[in-house]
């Protein structure tokens, strides 16, 4: 229970001064600069995502395709990294997956409903990071996004990239 919070306020803490570096230096964000805070935050994740996917998966059986790299991801490593699975996992059969969170961990804490829902990206920037990182480390190149439309709900849209 105490790690949870503490990882709930390590994560709070890194994007609040991530985006106060950047403030800082210029005074106020444009676009520009908020996309340079979400890809510090991405690539931090990314590596993160790496180190525990490798842990994780250091002892197990390759998997046989896409969609059991997908399920493991929704089950073992979410429930690994966010203390509970994914609620629903949809794909197209062609690559793209929807995972849709409905309680996400790191939204919780900030509302519930829509008050500070133009907020909620830069809190999902790390966790797409982290889920990037494990697919790329399973052999996978994809492009995660997430998108909220009412806290703290979630959906996370991997698309998969073909060689």
């Amino acid at each position: 229970m105490a790690d949870e919070v503490l990882f709930d306020f390590l994560h709070m803490e890194m994007v609040s001064h991530i985006y106060k570096e950047q403030q800082s230096s210029k005074g106020e964000l444009d676009n520009k600069d908020r996309a340079i805070c979400v890809s510090i935050l991405e690539s931090m994740g990314f590596r993160v995502g790496q180190g525990i996917i490798e842990r994780m998966t250091r002892d197990s059986p390759s998997f046989k395709d896409e969609l059991d790299v997908m399920k493991f991801i929704c089950k073992d490593f979410w429930t690994q990294v966010f203390r509970r699975q994914i609620d629903n996992l949809r794909t197209n059969h062609q690559g793209t997956y929807v995972l849709q969170d409905n309680k996400f961990v790191l939204l919780t804490q900030l509302s519930s409903g829509k008050q500070y829902l133009e907020e909620a990206p830069k809190y999902l920037a790390y966790s797409c990071g982290v889920v990037r990182g494990a697919l790329s480390n399973l052999g996978l190149d994809s492009v995660v996004t997430a998108e909220v439309s009412l806290m703290p709900s979630c959906k996370f849209q991997v698309v998969i990239q073909k060689l």
